[in-house]
């Protein structure tokens, strides 16, 4: 039985309406993920008390930067395999599919050992409190067996999306969350024939979730006879190619870091703030609940930018390269603008959710959401642009750009206008870095030489390039899009 096709090409038919339902499902996870950690929250921290609380947070702190630590090796895959798709080499997104797949599963399973018997040091390291240690490790123990299931579930979910493929990833993230919140209190209080693991039951509802979800897409995959699922005949595509991990690493590795780059920035701005008190502090927990769900929209797009973006590369549709940068531009400002505009309507309402409402730190609340809420339309600028850079390879410009940002803007701006401007000057360094940043990322693909770049090339030949790249060098600026009227046609 052959192999099926692309659940949605990319590389033709009407960019916004496919970037749209390319983005929505990945929209949909984020919040459905978001929503998952809340309930869990609610469950520990309600009926376990602050001590599991802080054990689960303790631990999930580990966890999460386990999790971003491979995310950039993640979005190398998915501009690899995307791009493959693109220039129609499936054989080539295959290997890729199988080098990255041996990775993944290699670098899972050594964490998951080595977690297993250091997890109570590093939460020493942490400084957990004395009366969560005992509940953190417990927690964060059975956290590291499920590893090779998070990353495996992640890994597949990034290769489906860079073939065009973004429904099936949502549909088993969502299957993966409604188990996950029926197990917690099921395993948490030991519930019928179940035994009671108290916080460590939380962990084990995450073990038992993510195993069922990934089992249940394997075998989805298997019996579609999907194009990227390797059976016993292709065990020989589970070799790695030193070539593709080259790439992987290489242009994995800056791309995570832009994670990295982002959580010490705010890790400084949160020192700060604290510095004016626990109004001020709630006050910017509360805006910070907010902006969890603001930049959803943005790092949506700016993913679907990305694979579209990829696709389109791999088949030397360049016109349709710039055209989906403008329309995940369009598509930012229309769908996070929709969200903010609520939230400066209706701050009071929006903020009282997270803050008593005769507390003097809503008002505190309502000021700094009206100068700063605004940054996330450029930083969603930033995002869609970076994305759709990234895709060819040029990873390092975007990590620069957004370390200057962050480094060389925000936090200086902070500390040395706080004296001239109070906290003011932490609030009003948000949309400054972030329009500085949008400045800046638009310069460079304008002018940039990102169009040249290449994700993997092999002694042999680019193993990617396509005959509508031979011999033709990219169009660099989006204003010549309209000089022809095929590439009008072929952007939809």
């Amino acid at each position: 039985m052959p192999k099926t096709a692309p659940s949605r090409s990319l590389t033709e038919g009407p960019i916004g309406r496919n970037l749209l339902l390319f983005a929505l499902p990945i929209l949909a996870g984020n919040i459905a993920q978001s929503l998952n950690g809340s309930v869990n929250a609610i469950w520990v921290g309600k009926f376990l008390g602050e001590a599991a609380l802080t054990a689960t947070a303790n631990a999930n702190n580990i966890m999460f930067f386990l999790i971003g630590s491979v995310f950039g090796i993640g979005m190398a895959a998915t501009i690899l395999i995307g791009q493959s798709i693109g220039a129609r080499d499936l054989p080539q997104a295959r290997r890729v599919m199988g080098t990255s797949a041996t990775f993944f599963i290699s670098l899972s399973a050594l964490i998951a050992v080595l977690g297993w018997f250091l997890s109570h040091r590093l939460l020493l390291a942490m400084g957990t409190p004395a009366e969560s240690l005992p509940m953190a490790d417990a927690y964060l123990k059975v956290i590291f067996l499920a590893m090779p299931l998070l990353y495996a579930f992640a890994f597949i979910s990034a290769a489906l999306r860079g073939a065009g493929d973004a429904r099936t990833p949502f549909r088993f993230l969502l299957l993966a969350v409604v188990l996950d919140i029926v197990f917690n209190p099921l395993l948490i209080f030991g519930i019928g024939p179940l035994p009671e693991l108290g916080v460590a039951g939380a962990a084990c509802a995450t073990l038992f979730s993510q195993a069922l979800a990934l089992g249940a897409l394997l075998l989805y995959l298997r019996n579609k006879r999907h194009m990227l699922w390797l059976g016993r005949k292709d065990a020989i595509l589970l070799k790695i190619d030193p070539a593709i991990l080259k790439a992987l690493v290489l242009k994995g590795v800056p791309m995570g870091l832009q994670m990295i780059v982002i959580s010490l920035a705010m890790i400084m701005m949160i020192s700060m703030v604290n510095g004016y008190g626990v109004e001020t502090a709630s006050a910017y927990g509360a805006a910070l609940q907010l902006w969890t769900y603001v930049q959803m929209p943005a790092m949506a797009i700016g993913a679907a930018c990305s694979t579209m973006a990829a696709q389109n590369v791999g088949a030397g549709l360049w016109p349709r390269v710039d055209a989906t940068a403008r329309t995940g531009v369009l598509f930012n400002f229309l769908l996070t603008g929709a969200l903010i505009a609520p939230i400066i309507l209706f701050d009071r309402s929006t903020l009282a959710l997270f803050l008593p409402a005769a507390s003097q730190s809503l008002e505190i609340g309502r000021h700094l959401n009206h100068i700063a809420v605004w940054s996330f339309l450029f930083f969603g600028v930033n995002f869609v642009l970076a994305g759709v850079v990234r895709s060819t390879g040029a990873v390092v410009p975007p990590l620069l750009i957004l370390a200057m940002a962050m480094w060389g803007i925000r936090v200086p701006f902070a500390l040395w206008l706080q004296p001239v401007l109070g906290a003011d000057a932490i609030w009003w360094s948000f949309p400054v870095s972030a329009l500085c940043s949008m400045l800046m990322i638009m310069a460079y693909y304008r002018w940039g030489g990102w169009r040249k770049a290449k994700m993997l090339v092999t002694p042999e030949t680019d193993l990617l390039a396509t005959p509508a790249e031979i011999g033709a060098e990219p169009p660099s600026p989006v204003a010549d899009l309209d000089a022809s009227s095929d590439s009008r046609s072929r952007t939809g």
